[in-house]
């Protein structure tokens, strides 16, 4: 493979117009690279192509944005520098829980394709965490120590995702923020490390502000969410995911900053197979707090409208769960019960297999206020021997509803 250093945005923009980019191999050793002249901003379907058997080292942000009518076609593979204290300094800020990001798409009627790689280079920033610790709250980047997305869809009306693989990602392998109509689909994400660190916070996808998103046909391996569900993400389809080593499919987290209104209502989450995963089916929500300055609960909302369509769960930990005091003491939970509120809640055909972390538990559903309208049908879930099943309940309301015998109220 041939490995050139340069800088991708330069080639994507030039005065905010788009170039055309054609990269290939002459004789497998050899590179050849033709840049023609900046089409004009109304060009129909001008193209960036990044082709042939190469790899292009960044070593400097991509921001790429306020795009109209734009097809990129990756089959090269472009590698971020595994420059820490640099990307801290340089990555984009995108403000929610210190997320930062090595490159910023955006724009309308926008394809990205062509089987190419993304890689992140994430083994130093797993080594680096795991000695540093330095996050933010729920796990997120902190202000010095930037753990930078792969790629961001963002400020997008209208994008076309397919075909392509992001590997080794520092953190979330794909953020959608403020956008909407965007499709993903044939998306290949692994993030595996290869030392004692964990690939720590490596979800899939974090959808946050977002309207009519649909990730469908693809395999995530990883060591966080496979898919997460941020605030005020709306209309959302999830469907053919094949999760292994996951944190879960999860609505959330949510209600983390106090004083802000977090919504994710009209979610289908369907077709899916995790494996030796933490979690399945969740929903994490977190408890209340007295500060009205609080960055670890206290916000208010509502989940509303989602339905867990034909889990098939191998080796689980919770296959299904809802945590409405997610990383909140329990003491404090109890005292001030979260204040985003779990409704319309339905779980059809979840089947398969449990591990024996949780020594039988298979099912979780604890609201530390009442929880309406949360429906089951055609839930068998079994854990090993000699463990029996047991289907936990707090404040569900709607007990009958559920086709399990379930522990509790």
């Amino acid at each position: 493979m041939v490995r050139l250093a340069v800088n991708i945005v330069g080639l994507i923009l030039a005065s905010a117009s788009v170039l055309v980019v054609s990269l290939d191999n002459v004789s497998g050793s050899k590179r050849f690279a033709q840049v023609h002249p900046p089409l004009p901003p109304k060009s129909n379907n001008p193209w960036l192509t990044i082709t042939g058997n190469t790899c292009h080292v960044v070593n400097t942000v991509l921001n790429t944005t306020s795009l109209s009518n734009v097809q990129i076609q990756l089959s090269g593979t472009i590698q971020y520098t595994p420059n820490i204290a640099y990307w801290s300094a340089n990555s984009i800020p995108l403000i929610y829980q210190n997320a930062t990001t090595f490159w910023l798409l955006g724009g309308t009627n926008l394809h990205l394709s062509g089987g190419g790689t993304i890689d992140g280079n994430g083994q130093i920033w797993w080594d680096a965490f795991a000695s540093n610790g330095n996050a933010g709250v729920a796990g997120a980047s902190s202000l010095t120590f930037a753990r930078p997305v792969p790629l961001t869809i963002g400020d997008t009306h209208g994008a076309l995702i397919e075909d392509l693989n992001i590997i080794n990602s520092p953190s979330w392998h794909d953020f959608v923020i403020n956008s909407t109509n965007v499709e993903y689909r044939n998306i290949n994400l692994r993030s595996v490390s290869f030392s004692s660190s964990a690939a720590a916070n490596t979800d899939g996808w974090d959808i946050y502000r977002s309207d009519h998103v649909t990730i469908r046909n693809s395999v995530i391996v990883n060591d966080d969410d496979c898919v997460s569900l941020k605030p005020n993400s709306t209309n959302i389809l999830v469907s053919n995911l094949n999760c292994n080593g996951s944190h879960g499919t999860s609505i959330g987290s949510l209600g983390q900053f106090a004083g802000e209104t977090d919504i994710v209502e009209n979610v289908l989450i369907e077709n899916i197979v995790m494996a030796n995963a933490q979690n399945g089916a969740r929903i994490k929500v977190f408890g209340g707090n007295p500060s009205p300055t609080s960055v670890s609960g206290g916000g208010t909302g509502f989940v509303k409208n989602v339905t867990f369509l034909n889990y098939r769960v191998d080796n689980v930990d919770n296959p299904i769960l809802i945590d409405q005091c997610y990383e909140t003491a329990a003491s404090v939970c109890a005292e001030f019960p979260s204040k985003l509120t779990i409704s319309d809640i339905h779980y059809k055909n979840i089947t398969g297999t449990a591990s024996s972390a949780e020594k039988g538990v298979v099912v979780s559903l604890e609201c530390s206020q009442p929880c309406n309208d949360i429906t089951a049908q055609g839930v068998s879930i079994v854990p090993p021997a000699p463990f029996k099943a047991q289907f936990v309940c707090s404040n569900i309301t709607s007990i009958n509803e559920l086709d399990f015998p379930c522990q509790g109220s």
